[in-house]
């Protein structure tokens, strides 16, 4: 996939910062239609599982946020997971979702 624009670039580059400072299998982030960005890695408790995209947007939506403008998921993964994507279009039906490789390569937009 070709040409993000910078703010969109952005959120790859902090999923990829998410997922390499936990040693993750995936980061993901998210921005706010603020500008403000949230991110995470997956969460794996014996008491509580969240994808990276799920644990992004609990913490927007921790910090009061009501509606996002775009989100990135770094992983090996051929798709995002369904949760995840249902999480940021239950906020905002319309925001993209980028899916990029390890080495920040975007792959898909759901």
């Amino acid at each position: 996939m070709s040409d993000l624009d910078a703010e969109d670039a952005k959120l790859v580059t902090l999923a990829r910062s998410a997922r390499g400072r936990t040693g993750a299998a995936e980061g993901a982030a998210v921005r706010d239609t603020d500008g403000r960005t949230y991110l995470a890695a997956g969460v794996a408790l014996p008491s509580l599982r969240l994808s990276a995209l799920q644990a992004a947007v609990a913490a927007a939506v921790s910090s009061g946020v009501t509606a996002l403008e775009a989100a990135a998921v770094v992983s090996e993964a051929q798709a995002v997971e369904p949760d995840g994507l249902a999480a940021v279009h239950d906020l905002t039906p319309s925001a993209p979702v980028f899916l990029a490789g390890p080495d920040g390569t975007v792959r898909t937009r759901a």
